[in-house]
């Protein structure tokens, strides 16, 4: 059988171990030398790019008790021999878990054949066991690396270096005096150690071998791109006996492989000086005892690829861009705590000799009380009601802006050192149900039968506009989504709702207790954020499944359009989920409360709450602190920790419970293959992103009521960016490396939130704080330009006999006897001509209030723009070594075809010397239509330079 087939990896001995599709015992004695490269086929020289993994069960108990060295035979074509099952199909009738086993092995011995036949080498081991795992092993031989290469448009980097120059001295005194402070710093990687230098990249190309340094072959593409060349092949590759499906991705949806991963370069904690790329990751950066450096962001998208690299690059600048906000965010704190004493309105709002009587807070069961009992309240609101919490909404504002700005700077330069500008998209292939949905709609419309329109639906038809889906196909897809999307919106409202009436219930029967009545605001609002926090978390598990499954139901074509989509759908649920209580109580909370004598009631009995005498801002603040803490506490120690350990241990002991024989390997060390298959698969960055920019959405949109919100952030990401860096390198299987220029929509979604963070802390500085009632008092209605009074100013009168039968206090226990009582509000007293009617400092107030909003967001909007137009998207230095670059490049070519010609040429002029003049004339005669020639070396070097 292997005689007939040629082999790539040779044949040794006679023997057919080293073809190209190799099938080993894995109880065959192998080779001490063999044993000791675990990243390697085992003639130990062939690289493992790329492993499948699938599970198997064989027909009948018994047939795994043979010898294995007969129960399959070696492959090397793609078709089994015939002791493969130790009989002929006839003579055991299948049952449906066999047939079902026996059409999936089919299905993969086609894939494989078809791999082997687009130039890859597989090897895998017997299946000797009943049932068990088997693993193909998959290597790219040089001729499918360079061929491939060629076809993606791969950047390599070529012979050509060059030194990357500062600006002018200044810069570069600057910059060496800013290596030296920050060298403590930096990790020890061999990447950061000469950063000044690049190579001259050129898309690699087979006809100009010459231009690439290429010194050994084996270790030309690094193991990030052969596993990336390998995965695309994959991708396109087809299987006929699967209805014509198209890629691994399709066959691991169909249960006939079950992962398909590339391998991680070794162990990370392996004892020995032996050093690698994931050894050094973790070292050097995925362990808490390095939080203070700087990330190795060029190894980072050495090992995991772009798209990986660019998130943890921008995770990076977003928590140093925290630092400056952080610091500012302290300071006003800080601000808060020096004025605390010198805050008149908190000061006569203390001062018992004020006497201000209130009315009831509840019908019957609550009774008049003083203003100054609520002096601990008022003293805390100025903590984050002063006027620095103003000007710090602006600074974030515009700190959003610079952050967005510096990023897309930053992007450019990384897309400079990483050969990323000017590459083109890379083409997408269609997902698994979208080829099935697109095979059941010409099923369903055609009159062929299934066998003659799978046979017409080729891979090159499913381009076809007239295979894909229309709008009409798509209409109850997108139904569905619309309504689960308002009905889940709701949802959300509706809990709202139920923890405002658990607020407004609670409040009332405590209030019944004597024992519990002095405490009811604040046992109320910390239970009712608790409960908050709860469901916002189990919500937000919830809602992710959800936006997966409308996501699928809407049947997008591709891996990048479904995951648009579902970032887009998980985002705006999580964006309701997490902010609908601060929202109400940033805006809602107090507004709909009627004044005595004509209160909104909810339920019978039961009035809709007010704010606390300070204001709602304390409250809001309370609301934020404990649900973005909570969020990413919890969601850091139990969802990105806990769990990912819980899911292991469960692995791991579902295959240790498994049936089936024992294995007589498992004493052995492990081979790489089992030891990534244990880890958990890769299934994308959305849950890090999502994370981040929920965060972003607590430190910027209301800022103006906890400004200590930017240094809560920092701790965390201090510890996120360990936490996902120890995830990504010990915890999940390596994920293939995508290739892409920016982050896409997530970029777009920042932006949108920095905009609506200005209209946001607008609304919270002029409706929810005090700022605007005080400056309208100072500057219109005090008689000496200060803030004495104020506290009276805000406070209206109710005559107590208006009160409605049935809601005036029980057994009153007030001091004296009161004929009117005060509320906050700006209305007329009783004695007016309209009594209890909005006063004009009402009209006055809300007037000042709106044209704050109008000016605050005008402002801050043109200050955003004036710092998004300063500062350049690309920065000045990139610009010139792009141009610089394209220079080099042309210099480097011409010179290089110059020196190729010149060495073809030398060889033809020795031959021509011993010639005769006529002979020369003869040969210069006819020089012309021998440069015609396609053989010629002069046409070909003319055809590179044209190229």
């Amino acid at each position: 059988m292997c005689a007939g087939v040629p082999s790539q990896g040779g044949v040794s001995g006679g023997g057919c171990l080293q073809v190209i599709n190799n099938y080993l015992d894995a109880n065959e004695p192998a080779s001490s030398e063999a044993r000791l490269s675990r990243m390697h086929f085992h003639d130990n020289q062939r690289k493992v790019d790329y492993v499948l993994a699938y599970h198997y069960r064989k027909r009948g108990a018994h047939l795994g008790h043979g010898s294995p060295g007969h129960s399959l035979a070696v492959i090397s074509n793609g078709e089994t021999g015939k002791e493969r099952h130790g009989g002929g199909p006839g003579d055991i009738e299948l049952g449906p878990l066999d047939a079902l086993e026996e059409e999936r092995r089919e299905q993969r011995d086609e894939f494989e054949h078809n791999l082997m036949a687009a130039g890859l080498e597989l090897e895998k081991d017997l299946e000797s066991k009943s049932q068990g795992s088997v693993f193909v092993r998959i290597h790219a031989p040089w001729q499918v690396l360079a061929r491939e290469a060629e076809f993606l448009k791969i950047k390599v980097p070529t012979k050509k270096m060059y030194e990357i120059k500062a600006g002018g001295s200044i810069a570069k005194k600057f910059s060496a005096i800013l290596q030296t402070l920050s060298s403590p710093l930096q990790p020890r990687v061999p990447e950061h150690s000469n950063n000044r230098m690049k190579n001259l990249s050129y898309p690699f190309s087979r006809e100009k071998m010459y231009l690439y340094n290429i010194q050994e072959k084996d270790a030309f593409f690094d193991n990030a791109t052969r596993s990336r060349i390998v995965h695309e092949i994959l991708k396109r590759t087809a299987c006929s006996r699967a209805n014509n499906t198209m890629g691994i991705n399709s066959l691991i949806a169909n249960n006939i492989y079950e992962a398909a991963y590339p391998l991680h370069d070794g162990e990370y904690d392996s004892p020995g000086d032996d050093m690698n790329d994931r050894k050094l990751l973790y070292q050097e950066w995925a362990r808490y005892g390095v939080f203070y450096k700087f990330q190795p962001i060029d190894l980072i998208r050495k090992y995991f690829g772009e798209k990986i690299g660019l998130y943890f690059a921008w995770l990076g600048l977003y928590t140093s861009f925290l630092i400056p906000s952080s610091v500012i965010g302290v300071i006003v704190f800080l601000y808060g705590c020096a004025t605390i004493e010198e805050d008149i309105p908190s000061k006569e709002m203390c001062d018992h000799q004020n006497a201000f009587t209130m009315c009831p807070l509840c019908d019957k069961s609550c009774d008049y009380w003083n203003l100054s009992s609520a002096c601990g309240t008022a003293r805390a609101s100025h903590l984050f009601d002063n006027p620095a919490t103003v000007f710090f909404s602006i600074f974030m504002a515009l700190w959003a802006t610079m952050f967005l700005e510096n990023w897309k700077r930053l992007q450019m330069r990384l897309g400079y050192f990483w050969d990323l500008t000017g590459i083109e998209e890379e083409e997408e292939h269609s997902r698994p149900e979208y080829e099935t949905k697109v095979r059941e709609k010409l099923l369903k419309e055609s009159g062929k039968s299934a066998v003659q329109k799978l046979e017409a639906n080729s891979p090159e038809d499913d381009e076809d506009d007239e295979d894909k889906l229309t709008w009409k196909d798509r209409f109850p897809g997108y139904l569905m989504n619309s309504v689960s999307i308002l009905f889940m919106i709701a949802l959300t409202f509706s809990i709202v709702f139920g923890v405002i009436v658990y607020r407004i219930t609670t409040a009332a029967a405590l209030s019944l207790n004597k024992a519990t009545r002095s405490n009811v605001r604040v046992t109320v609002t910390a239970t009712a954020v608790i409960i908050n926090l709860v469901v916002i978390l189990i919500l937000d598990e919830i809602y992710g499944a959800v936006a997966k499954w409308l996501t699928k139901i809407e049947v997008p074509k591709t891996e990048q359009t479904f995951e648009e989509r579902l970032i887009l759908k998980a985002f705006l649920l999580k964006f309701v989920n997490a902010y609908s209580p601060i929202f109400y109580v940033a805006f809602f909370k107090g507004r709909f409360v009627g004044r005595p004598g004509s209160y909104v009631y909810v339920f019978d009995g039961y009035r809709m709450e007010e704010c606390a005498p300070g204001g709602c801002l304390m409250e809001l603040c309370i609301q934020l602190s404990i649900i973005m803490l909570g969020k990413q506490l919890i969601q850091n120690n139990i969802f990105e920790i806990g769990v990912p350990k819980l899911k292991k241990l469960f692995r791991k002991l579902k295959d240790e419970t498994e049936p089936g024989e024992s294995d007589p390997d498992h004493s052995k060390r492990p081979e790489q293959w089992d030891l990534d298959y244990s880890l958990e698969p890769y299934t994308g960055l959305t849950p890090e992103y999502m994370e981040m920019i929920i965060q972003f959405g607590f430190v910027t949109l209301f800022v103006a009521s906890f400004p200590l919100a930017p240094v809560f952030a920092l701790l965390n990401n201090v510890i996120e960016v360990r936490l996902d860096a120890k995830k990504f390198v010990t915890e999940l299987r390596r994920p293939d490396a995508v290739r892409t220029k920016d982050i896409g929509i997530w970029f777009d979604i920042l932006s949108g939130i920095g905009k609506f963070s200005v209209i946001i802390n607008a609304f919270v500085i002029a409706v929810t704080s005090d700022f605007i009632p005080r400056l309208v008092y100072q500057y219109s209605y005090s008689h000496n330009g200060t803030l004495h009074g104020f506290v009276n100013h805000t406070l209206s009168f109710f005559n107590v006999s208006q009160l409605k039968e049935g809601t005036q206090p029980e057994n009153s226990q007030f001091d004296q006897e009161v004929q009117f009582c005060r509320f906050k509000d700006y209305r007329e007293p009783p004695w007016a001509p309209n009594p209890y009617e909005f006063s004009k400092q009402y009209w006055s107030v809300l007037s000042a209030r709106l044209a704050f909003v109008i000016i605050f967001q005008n402002l801050v909007m043109f200050l955003s723009v004036l710092v998004d137009w300063m500062i350049p998207d690309i920065p000045t230095d990139i610009s010139d070594q792009i141009k610089k670059e394209k220079s080099l490049l042309v210099d480097f070519f011409l010179k290089e075809e110059h020196e190729k010609v010149k060495l073809a040429d030398e060889p033809a002029q020795r031959s021509q010397g011993g010639g005769n003049r006529s002979r020369r004339s003869r040969a210069a005669s006819s020089a012309p239509s021998g440069r015609s020639q396609p053989g010629s070396i002069a046409s070909s070097g003319s055809q590179h330079t044209n190229v």
